[in-house]
């Protein structure tokens, strides 16, 4: 059974969604009101089970997730609302999966569970949707056409809309101190744009730097010294300069508590999110340079059609949820708190390649 949790939410119903539609699993509803969860169960083309859970009461929610194989939680902010599920993943053996960007929490759960996690044999998964699974699966990518490697860099575009849950967790985030990418406005000859600090790099770079880690730890790694860079791309300088100058402001405004109010306000509540039009008219591509550490060169790209945060993040979420269900016995055999890449690995690039996105890597010429 795979467990649904937060399923009358923006992002769970959509998930709910695709588990219907995608899956033939027997799956389950989780959430605080059964008249939503009723609701939601209406919809969809494959009746699921109904259980009622409040993460105020941890032994509800344990007993909501009893019997499943797969966690595949949507319930944000998960500072607040996640930590009765993780504890009752590892306490049952349950693999997890969820779309997390609060890498705070997700050290947390590190310090807290990677150990017993490992013990057991449970794979908990965090950062499976927009944040972080293109960077990560990006670099692995890279990696595995060039070997050991001195460094990666990589550029985003995109267009979409945002939920109420990501501008919940998003403002948890600042209330303790918003991290903002560091770097210089400057031209790539080889992408051909101007590249800019990107806002989501602080999250998307400890992931590749946690797989980077952890990969060490075994005895690979991406390679002595490696590093690695997100930036946003652009046609146009004079954007570059305005998002930049925006997102200074934007770190200012949600650093104060008047200013994350007056975002509450305006943006849309928990639960709510972007049209259909808009998420199917969202976007996103990113591609990845990487100099192998003999000098040779690859580009991949990890792109798809559909609102980044919305539909291209449930898609990743869903199939990361399916690959620990229905692939388990061919995943790399490691198990703890992991990344999308240390987890999955191949796995999901295929999944995700026969879900209709593109993944894709060639060889560039050698630096001069």
């Amino acid at each position: 059974m795979i467990c649904v949790y937060g399923a009358t939410g923006f992002t769970g119903r959509q998930a709910a969604l695709r588990v219907a539609e995608k899956g033939t699993m027997p799956f389950t509803l989780v959430g605080r009101s059964a008249e939503k969860l009723e609701a939601v169960a209406r919809s969809l083309p494959r009746k699921p089970e109904i259980r009622v859970a409040d993460s105020a009461d941890p032994a509800s929610v344990a007993a909501a997730v009893s019997g499943a194989r797969v966690i595949l939680s949507t319930a944000g902010p998960y500072t607040r609302f996640g930590d009765p599920v993780v504890d009752a993943a590892v306490a049952q053996g349950i693999d997890y999966v969820d779309i997390t960007g609060e890498t705070p929490w997700v050290q947390g759960v590190v310090d807290r569970h990677h150990a017993a996690a490992q013990a057991k044999g449970v794979r908990l998964v965090s950062m499976c949707g927009f944040d972080s699974v293109p960077s990560d699966l990006g670099v692995h990518l890279v990696s595995g056409a060039l070997g050991p490697m001195r460094e990666v860099y990589s550029g985003f575009s995109l267009k979409g809309g945002v939920n109420g849950g990501t501008v919940a967790s998003a403002l948890g985030m600042a209330a303790t101190g918003l991290a903002l990418p560091t770097g210089a406005i400057r031209w790539d000859p080889l992408l051909e744009r101007w590249l800019l600090p990107f806002f989501m790099a602080p999250t998307n770079t400890w992931v590749v730097a946690r797989t980077a880690a952890l990969l060490a730890r075994e005895g690979a790694g991406y390679g002595p010294g490696f590093t690695y860079e997100e930036t946003l791309e652009t046609r146009r300088r004079a954007f570059a300069v305005a998002q930049v100058v925006g997102m200074h402001a934007a770190r200012w405004v949600v650093g104060r508590a008047w200013g994350r109010r007056w975002v509450e306000r305006l943006a849309p509540a928990p639960g709510e999110g972007p049209s259909e039009r808009t998420m199917d008219e969202g976007f996103f591509r990113a591609r990845f340079v990487g100099t192998a550490v003999d000098g040779r060169r690859a580009l991949a790209v990890v792109s798809n059609q559909g609102d980044p945060g919305n539909r291209s993040t449930v898609l990743m979420l869903v199939e990361s949820a399916f690959a620990l269900y229905l692939d388990r016995d061919r995943l790399p055999a490691r198990a703890g708190v992991l990344t999308p890449a240390t987890a999955f690995g191949d796995v999901l690039v295929e999944r995700l390649r026969a879900a209709g996105m593109v993944l894709e890597v060639r060889p560039l010429p050698a630096q001069p």
